[in-house]
């Protein structure tokens, strides 16, 4: 027989039931707010002991009115954060698998994709399913095999909130570790971010892919070009993110690849250019430039990172050289410019067959320009010399193989950059002409 004091306990927790079952929304917003004050933190022991123990009775009441009402966000955030005690007791195993087996895991996942439920309830939800990945494996490949990855990286790259999004960027580097049957789908999930529209979302992918990487050890070949084109981003801090990621990607397989990729940036591509020259007839220098910037970036971007990686003898067989001065009489840019000459000086000091090739090509006076004024050459030189900059025909690479100098690469490295060499020299060649003849009809 039970004890007038267990009988007592038992009374209130059908009088507590009770109530919830015939409280309205004022009044079940009510229950919640004091059951979370009152009960935060507390383990699944504690918990019972609260609710006499029949604690899961009243989870059960939270996640069927979860499921009824998630879709109209009717006291949703509280409703979350009520269940996230329970699943975030110690001991609390019990209650997550009463929540999974009644799709728990869908339910979460569909609130981030209801556009009429606020920021705040998505981001609780997140939490929930950072609550349920940090169970452990089975638990990772349940969020991952409900379509979870793709759900939570449209999320990530729609939301409006930092806060929220790095609570995202925390449940990804979760479900990237300790899961081998999925982590590649996380893998390309975050690869799939790095084009889209929200810096921040393309920040905090570059950071878990770089963490992704190491623990997978394999690249996806779609990786190259979707970092390459990142580079071309106005913002500095998702710039630096994907250096530090290519900086890591060429001890892998992608190497050759990303390497071309980046002497490529430096000389615009035909495709790119061929985009551009038709507009120069008809914006103003302002918005020329505006269109042309991020073309400028990811060449400006290039030279930095050239610059930063330990691959300098490699690149000689790329034209490395040859581009970097091309990129130097970029006067539309001058942060292009001051990179490359930074770069260029240290393959200059570092080999002497590039030294005496660009102060063959560059004349001695560009030259001792070129190694005083090396960071602000761009300041510097006028136009005849820039010309001369674009137009080099340094080949160090043709050198080297006459030389019988091998590549370090086993692969055949195709050169980047005579196609886009001429491209580029008609594109600034035109436009200076069509800037003289309008400077003439005006006179």
């Amino acid at each position: 027989m039970t004890s007038i004091k267990e009988q007592a306990a038992i009374s209130r927790l059908l009088s507590f039931l009770q109530e919830w079952d015939n409280a309205g929304k004022v009044a079940r917003n009510h229950i919640l707010n004091n059951f979370i004050q009152t009960n935060q933190g507390k383990t699944s022991p504690e918990l019972e002991q609260e609710f006499s123990q029949g604690a899961s009775l009243f989870l059960v009441r939270l996640i069927t009115c979860l499921r009824i009402t998630y879709m109209t966000g009717s006291c949703l955030e509280k409703l979350l954060k009520s269940i996230g005690i329970f699943l975030s007791a110690v001991g609390s195993n019990r209650y997550l698998i009463e929540f999974l087996e009644v799709g728990g895991v869908l339910t979460l996942l569909e609130i981030l994709g209801l556009e009429k439920i606020k920021e705040e309830d998505k981001k609780e939800s997140i939490k929930l399913l950072q609550l349920i990945a940090n169970s452990g494996r089975k638990y990772k490949e349940l969020i991952c095999e409900s379509y979870g990855v793709r759900s939570i990286a449209e999320f990530l790259a729609i939301s409006k909130s930092e806060e929220t999004q790095e609570e995202v960027q925390v449940l990804l580097d979760s479900l990237v570790h300790g899961n081998p049957k999925y982590q590649n789908q996380v893998y390309k999930g975050l690869i799939a971010l790095l084009p889209c529209a929200s810096p921040k979302a393309q920040q905090l992918s570059l950071q878990t892919l770089k963490t992704a990487q190491s623990i997978i050890g394999t690249t996806h070949p779609s990786i190259v070009d979707c970092v390459l084109k990142v580079l071309g981003t106005m913002h500095l801090e998702v710039q630096y993110e994907a250096i530090e990621l290519i900086k890591d990607l060429v001890n892998y397989d992608v190497r050759q690849s990303l390497l071309r990729g980046l002497v490529a940036l430096l000389i615009p591509s035909v495709k790119e250019m061929s985009k551009l020259q038709p507009k120069i007839l008809t914006v103003s220098p302002i918005l020329q430039l505006t269109t042309h910037l991020p073309v400028f970036l990811q060449q400006a971007a290039a030279a930095k990172t050239i610059g930063d990686l330990s691959t300098a003898e490699e690149m000689l067989h790329m034209r490395v050289v040859h581009n970097l001065m091309a990129a130097m009489g970029n006067t539309d840019h001058s942060n292009s410019q001051r990179l490359a000459s930074l770069t260029l000086e240290f393959f200059v000091q570092t080999f002497p067959v590039v030294e005496e090739h660009v102060r063959k090509s560059m004349g001695e006076e560009l030259y001792q320009l070129f190694l005083i004024h090396r960071e602000d050459l761009y300041m510097k030189i006028d136009s005849i010399q820039a010309d001369i900059l674009t137009a080099n025909e340094v080949n160090v690479a043709k050198v080297l193989e006459l030389d019988g100098v091998p590549n370090s690469s086993s692969s055949v490295v195709v050169d980047p950059g005579d196609l886009n060499q001429m491209t580029y020299i008609t594109h600034f060649t035109e436009a200076k002409a069509q800037e003289d003849e309008e400077a003439e009809s005006k006179e």
